[in-house]
């Protein structure tokens, strides 16, 4: 049950993301669960230890989650426009 909730939250931060930076772009559901995955472990787990909450669930724990995949989704396009850009 717990790794279900791990992947509907990592796809849910994913999601968030995706909102706040490329709402005009079309949504590819797979990087979205990547990006809010690692976003989520980075994000939460900086988040909940500087604000001493431990590794337990709470509100730090889940809004760096989303902060965490805003970041790595900003990084991976800015990585991705980059390369393509180049090529032409």
């Amino acid at each position: 049950m717990i790794l279900l909730f791990i992947l509907v939250w990592g796809m849910f931060a994913g999601w968030i993301a995706h909102l706040l930076l490329a709402r005009n772009q079309p949504v590819n559901w797979a990087e979205l669960l990547v990006v809010g995955l690692a976003g989520s472990f980075v994000g939460g787990l900086l988040s909940s230890l500087l604000s001493r909450d431990g590794l337990a669930l709470r509100p730090s724990g889940l809004i760096g989650s989303i902060l965490g995949a805003v970041v790595l989704l900003a990084a991976w396009q800015g990585i991705r426009g980059g390369t393509r850009g180049r090529s032409r």
